[in-house]
């Protein structure tokens, strides 16, 4: 019988591969979110490093925050990941929702990330 991780995992898996198929060398943006905070990074799978990453946990971000855990929050760290990402070179990338849904934070995530100047 699977459980709930095991569940999130197949998601994971699934939309993984099909962003491989479709992503054309483009590298990746992540999505992590926990009950208090949200993460982001962007991936080159091909070198297998981190090209740029943002979080509601880092000291500066916590300052200009209410919580960690809401929209408002993660659109910001999409807009600082999108900075971040473009200081590095990188301008499309493919959206990785990982097994959430596109909806709540992770889509005010990707709108800040639109509108920081990423493309995807």
């Amino acid at each position: 019988m699977a459980n709930k991780l095991n569940l999130l995992e197949r998601r994971r898996k699934r939309l993984r591969y099909q962003l491989r198929l479709k992503s054309g060398g483009r590298p990746r943006l992540s999505v992590f979110r926990s009950g208090k905070h949200i993460y982001a990074q962007v991936i080159d799978d091909k070198a297998g490093r981190t090209l740029a990453a943002a979080s509601s946990i880092e000291k500066a971000q916590r300052e200009g925050l209410r919580t960690g855990a809401d929209r408002e929050a993660a659109t910001a760290i999409g807009k600082l990941l999108a900075e971040r990402a473009l200081a590095a070179g990188v301008t499309q990338v493919v959206f990785d929702r990982g097994p959430y849904l596109y909806h709540g934070r992770v889509k005010a995530l990707a709108d800040g990330a639109r509108e920081g100047g990423l493309s995807f």
